[in-house]
């Protein structure tokens, strides 16, 4: 089995004290996001668990935990978002000089192709248009070079629920880009040829979009062929019938809850209203056998 932590929430940066409790106790219950009183048990115990992917903004919480869990047993790799945006649209992100040096701390540690640097997902706006994220990817992947295999991009998608936050936006001036299929283009070739520069493997994720003719090959998260070549596990069992039809990801259990992340990005798909993911932030309870109890 290989365990999500998480797609919904960032556990290492917010969660980090809940989740090797639960280490410790070997379990935790995960409640079905569109049905709250089905309550899943989810081994944690490392005869069960193939491998973690971690989601991430900031490891470093989790970082001093690494040990015991290499110790115990436990197989992981993580999924390192680093993106840029002004605070307005990322109000939760750290400056970029500590997150890179966090980065590659942390490659130093577990190694480039465990590692993975997301810059995910691409929002187009008045402030962070195509010109912006051409010159970020292109200073962040000078930053990272040598310290990750891989980068993994992709595109907005702007649910219902992000996008009543974006119309708080407007009224500071800040607006939506309209898709233009030839400046995406170009700013995705861009992307690949400053990837293929720095010794990165470009991927897309879960993009909707036919990006592979501009030379972005669509990717996993959740990457079977990845856990195959650096811990010699043969976990090929398909596609995560769970996620959209664009995902390419292996099946996984993901041990997070939506509203619980209290960063306030503006485009995440996982939080309906920030004021709720931070009350919910406060009252957490590391002791608790769910995230959110």
């Amino acid at each position: 089995m290989i365990i999500s932590a998480s797609r919904r929430t960032d556990i290492p940066a917010f969660y980090s004290r809940w989740f090797m409790n639960r280490i410790r106790a070997g379990h935790c219950l995960v409640p079905n996001p569109f049905n709250p009183t089905q309550v899943s048990r989810v081994s944690l115990k490392p005869e069960d668990v193939d491998v973690i992917v971690f989601w991430t903004r900031n490891p470093g919480p989790l970082m001093p935990h690494l040990s015991e869990l290499e110790e115990r047993g436990y197989r992981f790799y993580f999924l390192y978002t680093l993106m840029g945006n002004p605070w307005r649209i990322d109000p939760g992100a750290r400056p970029m000089a500590a997150a890179a040096r966090n980065f590659r701390e942390l490659s130093e540690r577990i190694g480039r192709e465990r590692t993975v640097w997301r810059y995910d997902p691409i929002f187009l706006s008045s402030v962070t248009d195509y010109d912006f994220h051409e010159k970020t990817f292109r200073h962040i992947a000078g930053e990272l070079r040598g310290a990750t295999t891989r980068s993994v991009v992709s595109f907005a998608h702007l649910y219902r629920k992000a996008r009543r936050r974006l119309e708080e936006l407007a009224g500071e001036g800040i607006r939506l880009l309209p898709w233009d299929e030839e400046r995406a283009g170009d700013l995705v070739r861009s992307l690949v040829e400053t990837a293929r520069e720095n010794g990165m493997e470009p991927r897309s994720c879960a993009d909707e979009r036919d990006l592979q003719r501009y030379g972005l090959k669509p990717g996993k998260c959740v990457d079977d062929e990845l856990i195959s070549r650096v811990f010699g596990l043969d976990l090929r069992g398909g596609k995560d019938p769970c996620q959209r039809r664009s995902c390419g990801c292996a099946v996984s259990k993901d041990i997070g809850m939506y509203d619980s992340c209290p960063a306030g990005c503006v485009y995440c798909y996982a939080t309906t209203s920030i004021d709720r993911a931070r009350a919910n932030f406060r009252a957490h309870d590391p002791e608790a056998s769910s995230l959110l109890a």
